[in-house]
């Protein structure tokens, strides 16, 4: 008797365990099941690079001893046939060396020219630094500078911009790395003499963050202010290491951040298009814009590859380390993955000319900065909805 009431005290006690691990089993599978496909894909990236690399290295050390191999067997042949201490000359890594395309320190601008593309005054590596600073720093850093209009508009006045090139920046609670971004790229687009503006898109709201629709609408009120002639779609976190990296409307479609450090510096596949893109505003308005029906991050940057190549375009990167970028860390901050992704990709095509701008509803909340322009926007699926394709 003692031992059925000593068990019928200690029930509710094993009760409540049995519950506390139903608990941590239900919230391990569901961070299974949201985190979990992002570290795998993350790490077998890493062991493909790593793959790649080794790969790299070993065609290096090859063409190395090869090249010291004929050097040898040259300069043998050399010095019997010529009787001449002096080897022939094989470096032939001068030929491939590519004279600077870039204007001299002491070009001359003339107010009434266009301005030149590669100026003296893109100097190629930039000295980033991603330590925080307060978005109130960076409005005290340009103030001094009063070509920046109200919204973060400017243009150069020693030559006529050759682009206008709208930024547009999608956004949800990450202010500590907006300064930062600005901090780098305001001075790098500067140089390179475009006339630019930012528009920081901004979801409010409980929904799963949608980046492609915050950039459709983006370009619709981008549109509004100027006749843009190309658009930049850039995410907060990127930092361009290199201010060669020509952000004008010349070779669009482009793919500006074609080396991630985070990727260590490789492109993770040929068909990756996300970080840092652009179009011009006619391609865009010809692909029907970004999908609107990718709620979660990933996918959406895969659907616009695929409506660019639909259209006939070729996407263009920049050769060499002017592609590199910097990544700010973070983590998506109780931002699920998208789930749904692959399924919508396999009908890119079908839905191509229903879901984008096409079928884009929103009801902005519009305040401007000293820097940029803010669109606020609550986002939910009825506000894009696509019946049938």
């Amino acid at each position: 008797m003692r031992w059925l009431r000593g068990a019928r005290r200690l029930l509710p006690r094993r009760s409540l365990v049995a519950l506390l691990f139903l608990f941590s089993l239900s919230s391990s599978f569901l961070y299974f099941v949201y985190a979990a496909p992002g570290i795998v894909n993350t790490y077998l990236f890493m062991m493909q690079a790593q793959g790649i690399m080794i790969r790299e290295n070993m065609r290096t050390i090859g063409a190395q001893v090869y090249e010291q191999v004929v050097r040898s067997a040259y300069a043998k042949r050399n010095s019997s046939m010529n009787d001449s201490d002096y080897p022939l000359d094989l470096n032939h890594s001068e030929t491939f060396l590519q004279t600077t395309t870039f204007l001299p320190e002491d070009f001359t601008y003339f107010p009434n020219h266009t301005c030149p593309e590669r100026l003296p005054s893109m100097k190629g590596p930039i000295d980033v630094n991603m330590s925080e600073i307060r978005m109130e720093d960076i409005h005290q850093l340009f103030s001094k500078d009063p070509g920046i209009k109200l919204g973060g508009h400017w243009k150069p006045d020693d030559c006529l911009p050759r682009w206008k090139v709208a930024i547009l920046i999608p956004f949800r609670n990450r202010y500590e790395h907006l300064p930062v971004l600005f901090r780098h790229l305001i001075p790098m687009l500067q140089r390179q003499r475009l006339q630019f503006a930012f528009y920081v898109i901004e979801q409010a709201g409980n929904q799963p963050f949608n980046r492609a629709m915050l950039f459709n609408i983006g370009f619709r009120e981008a549109m509004k202010d100027l006749d843009w002639d190309c658009l930049i779609f850039h995410d907060v976190d990127h930092i361009p290491e290199n201010d060669h990296n020509y952000y004008g409307c010349g070779q669009m479609p482009r793919h500006f951040a074609a080396k991630l450090d985070k990727y260590m510096y490789l492109l993770p596949y040929n068909e990756f298009f996300g970080g840092v893109s652009g179009l011009t505003v006619e391609q865009f308005k010809k692909i029907n814009g970004f999908p609107n029906a990718f709620w979660g991050w990933g996918g959406e940057d895969d659907d616009l590859w695929n409506r660019v190549q639909y259209a006939g375009y070729s996407v263009t990167r920049p050769r060499g380390v002017t592609g590199k970028y910097k990544s700010i860390p973070h983590h998506h901050r109780g931002e699920v993955q998208f789930l749904g992704r692959y399924a919508l990709l396999r009908k890119s095509k079908e839905r191509q000319v229903l879901d984008g701008l096409s079928n884009l509803n929103y009801f902005p909340n519009i305040t401007y900065d000293a820097l940029y322009k803010n669109i606020t926007v609550n986002l939910t699926p009825e506000l894009a909805l696509v019946n049938e394709y």
